[in-house]
């Protein structure tokens, strides 16, 4: 090629109809124009399209200008309906797919993947147009197919980068929009439906959900979580306002939030492994701190020149400071912009591992969490939660001087809360169990069936598990006007002998209550029950830290040990039993602490063993304020029957044979008369908590008459035998436990029947409170009241048992102790029954508790025979 002359330019070529930007050239070579890179241009020969003698190519031509008769179709066509044009049109499209033929605007586009790679130029040109700012950067990304492969790229860089992050977005916008259950329901455009109604900033997305549909994605967020959730959030906001336009007028920013992570995390194994990860753990809160504002995009004033900087994003680990002034170069000072600066909320609480995951001999681990947004205020102390979060390190300078070398403290950035709480698991419950609980609610037996269901590992005390049922689901609170509070927690003292399961039945309420804090007395102080007050030892200001009492706030308390307690501390318990608040006045701080809660404490008699012949108050070291505070008080005693204590003894052996790990699945020769009613364990606790969320009995036509009766008899008859005082909180004791009882068969008014099951357990705890020699003329007074509803073949069952003992103490002081056969007449037992009102004995002589028991009536000789076991009869 020859050289031009210098005067000589290039002349642009007719295709070069493309502004590009200035650059500087190199010089020119004989070889031919360079790039400003380098890469020679190529020349392009072809025919002259542009000359003078154009016109010349629009000529007649009559040898050409003629179609082909083969090619032309002459024939004629029926019109063709609207669907049957759509259908048609399907298949063409169909077709076009296929090949490879893409359609836009009416235009057909084959597209092939090595067109771009062979016509580098026209990456150049959209660069141009894109920098000259005539087209938008999306035209110049391209649809990654295999997603997953990073191309040696570590996945935080991957996702960092313009065409993976599009695609992420792409994918998951249509996921957000187009991802349906098995009904056909769009889930995710119903939840951001909702989510506006409710004028919130955050709504759920299930990891399960993500991971069927878009398994990429999924395998991308718990490796790089910080870009991943940004994206997601950038996707949810765009999707948002592109349904409702002012939506932003609410909330500058849409969260997603991921739920349901696979994995869950214990915090003891946080490791370095971890940093920088989406995980999962559990754990219970024991602080939290105020929430304060944080700076999310910060713009600063310049002091000399009035210019606003910014605007910064802020980050969690240092503080965004502008350097120059652009407008006036000066280096400082700058001051916050507070009117256009954007704030969010923050709270940093401390989570510690759940008593039940310690490993033995390990005290509990705790570790920050820290809350942002809408997560908030959440939860409070006592909480146990569900926490998903991003697990990230935090530069703290003290650290290093207490350590001697750079280490990192860790915490967690929550992404999704959830609180295990009673509105949680109702707000968990199927269609499915909703349905099931109101059938087991129409069974007349159903509050049997509950109380059979109460610690079912523990042989007989069926008063014991009444009052627990009664005190797990509770009455009604009520507050007339704001001013005068009465509780609806129903408080439970059990006092007794050793032995008794007492400490058992409480670690049981622990397991099934949906709130439960268990203390100890003597392990648990005053200030451990209720509050104090104590120096935070980051900002060194006095600070409330709640004790058992408050943690345990619409829930249960359960005290073990509670006679071990000291009187100082007993009495600070007063208030939150009664009035169910907690006051404090200490260090500059005055409040009132809420402390709605249900007190169940086991106590030991005084000497260890229960005195029969002693009242109540003498057996145990409490004094009458406290008693009084207790709506019931079941005495335990360890009474030696021994018909009793064999089937006590068969009960506890085959108990241990049936949950020992290696013989599971065993049969038994002899099993529970209960286990026809026994309901299963978690069937019960949705069926506790649906209960007291959903269900609030109202009084209505109760009979006010009988229970003004027997408040009167119960008042003359403590004056009388000098016992438990009877005060006003009896009657509303009464009403507390018969709103429970209506609330165990779901009712929505008190009934007659829930009336009387509350006498009967308010006399059985008067009764049983009584000296052994009065206890009997008790009974008699209120036999009436405390034979209600109860099953007459147990009654009649005590009865022959009485007798069967009278015979066989007989037998032993003659000669015939050695006698394994007893004979009862039978009128003896119709005696006993019909000062009882019962009449009819067949009925107990086919129950299962009369076989059981060894007694087999004779007709013929209307004698009941009862074989009593060798072991009895052996003398010591």
């Amino acid at each position: 090629m020859s050289q031009r002359p210098e005067d000589e330019s290039p002349q642009p070529t007719p295709q070069s109809n493309v502004s590009s930007p200035p650059r500087e050239l190199e010089p020119f070579e004989d070889e031919g124009v360079l790039f400003g890179d380098g890469s020679p241009m190529e020349e392009e020969e072809g025919e002259e399209l542009f000359g003078d003698n154009m016109e010349n190519d629009y000529r007649p031509m009559p040898h050409l200008d003629r179609y082909d008769e083969r090619n032309l179709d002459d024939e004629e066509y029926e019109m063709m309906s609207i669907g049957d044009r759509m259908a048609a049109e399907e298949a063409l499209r169909r077709r076009d797919r296929e090949m490879g033929i893409i359609r836009r605007d009416d235009r057909e586009l084959f597209y092939d993947e090595s067109d771009d790679e062979a016509d580098p130029r026209r990456k150049r040109r959209l660069a141009e147009k894109a920098a000259a700012g005539e087209t938008e950067d999306a035209e110049m990304i391209e649809s990654i197919e295999n997603l997953e492969d990073t191309k040696g790229h570590t996945i935080k860089e991957w996702v960092c980068m313009i065409g993976p992050r599009t695609e992420i977005a792409n994918r998951f916008k249509n996921f957000l929009r187009t991802y349906s259950n098995n009904r056909g329901q769009f889930v995710f455009q119903e939840k951001i439906r909702r989510m506006c109604e409710s004028n919130k900033s955050s709504f759920t997305v299930e990891f399960p959900f993500l991971a069927n549909k878009e398994h990429v994605l999924a395998y991308f967020l718990p490796e790089a979580p910080f870009q991943m959730l940004e994206i997601f959030d950038e996707v949810a906001k765009q999707i948002v306002l592109s349904k409702y336009p002012s939506y932003e007028r609410v909330t500058s920013e849409i969260h997603v939030r991921i739920s349901e992570l696979p994995l869950i995390e214990e915090l003891r194994t946080f490791r370095k492994l971890h940093v920088n990860q989406l995980v999962r753990t559990i754990g219970v809160v024991t602080a939290t701190t105020g929430v304060l504002p944080q700076l999310s995009v910060v713009k600063f004033d310049c002091n000399k020149c009035g210019f606003v900087l910014g605007p910064f994003v802020q980050n969690q680990h240092s503080e965004v400071q502008p350097g120059v002034c652009p407008e006036c170069q000066s280096t400082g000072p700058f001051m916050i912009n507070m009117e256009q600066t954007l704030y969010r909320n923050y709270q940093k609480i401390t989570l510690q591992e759940c008593p039940g995951h310690i490993p033995a001999g390990r005290v509990p681990r705790s570790k920050d969490c820290i809350l942002l947004a809408d997560l908030c205020d959440l939860c409070k102390p006592g909480d146990e939660v569900d926490v998903t979060g991003i697990y990230s390190n935090n530069y703290d300078g003290a650290l290093n001087i207490d350590n001697g070398f750079p280490v990192f403290s860790t915490v967690i950035f929550a992404n999704h809360l959830v609180v295990k709480d009673c509105k949680q698991i109702v707000q968990s419950l199927t269609d499915d169990d909703v349905n099931a609980i109101r059938k087991m609610s129409k069974d007349h037996r159903i509050a049997d069936r509950i109380i059979a269901s109460i610690a079912p590992s523990i042989y007989g005390h069926d008063y014991i598990k009444r009052a627990l049922a009664l005190a797990l689901f509770g009455g009604e609170p009520k507050n007339p006007g704001q001013k005068h509070k009465i509780r609806g927690d129903i408080n439970v003292l059990i006092c007794g002998d050793p032995g008794t399961a007492k400490s058992q039945f409480l670690k049981y309420v622990e397991k099934i209550a949906p709130r439960a804090v268990f203390a100890t007395g003597q392990g648990a102080s005053a200030v451990g029950l209720t509050a104090y007050v104590r120096r935070n030892p980051a900002t060194r200001e006095w600070t409330l830290e709640a004790g058992a009492l408050v943690l345990a706030d619409q829930g249960v308390c359960l005290i073990d040990e509670f006679d071990k307690m000291n009187d100082q501390d007993r009495t600070s318990i007063h208030e939150a039993m009664e009035q169910q608040s907690i006051s404090i006045s200490k260090a500059g701080i005055v409040t009132s602490l809420q402390a709605r809660c249900s007190v169940i404490a086991a106590a030991n008699p005084i000497g260890g063993r229960y005195d029969a012949s002693m009242t109540f108050a003498e057996n145990v070291n409490l004094s009458d304020p406290i008693l009084s505070r207790f709506d019931i008080m079941c005495v335990v005693r360890d009474e030696i029957d021994p018909i009793q204590d064999q089937h006590l003894a068969k009960f506890v052996v085959n108990s241990h044979i049936r949950h020992h790990p290696s013989k599971k699945g065993q049969t038994l020769e002899i099993e529970d008369s209960d286990n026809d009613l026994t309901i299963p364990q978690e069937m019960l606790r949705k069926y506790l908590v649906y209960a007291r969320e959903n269900v609030h009995p109202k009084l209505q036509n109760m009979d006010q008459d009988k229970i003004a009766n027997i408040y009167s008899q119960l008042r003359q008859e403590s004056l009388a035998t000098g016992s438990l005082p009877i005060t006003v909180r009896h009657i509303e004791s009464i009403i507390r436990m018969a709103e429970a009882h209506a609330r165990m068969h779901l009712r929505e008014y008190v009934q007659e029947d829930d009336v009387n099951i509350a006498i009967r357990m308010m006399l059985e705890s008067f009764v049983e409170t009584q000296k052994y020699s009065v206890m009997k003329s008790m009974r008699q007074i209120f036999q009436r009241y405390l034979v209600f509803k109860k099953d007459h073949s147990e009654l009649l069952f005590y009865i022959l048992r009485q007798l069967a003992q009278d015979q066989l103490t007989f037998l032993r002081g003659t000669d015939e102790s050695h006698a394994l056969v007893i004979e009862i007449d039978e009128k003896d037992l119709k005696d006993k029954a019909k000062q009882l009102d019962i009449h009819d004995l067949k009925p107990f002589y086919q129950s299962r508790i009369f076989e059981n028991n060894n007694f087999v009536y004779d007709a013929s000789r209307k004698v009941i025979i009862h074989t009593v076991p060798e072991a009895v009869t052996m003398e010591d």
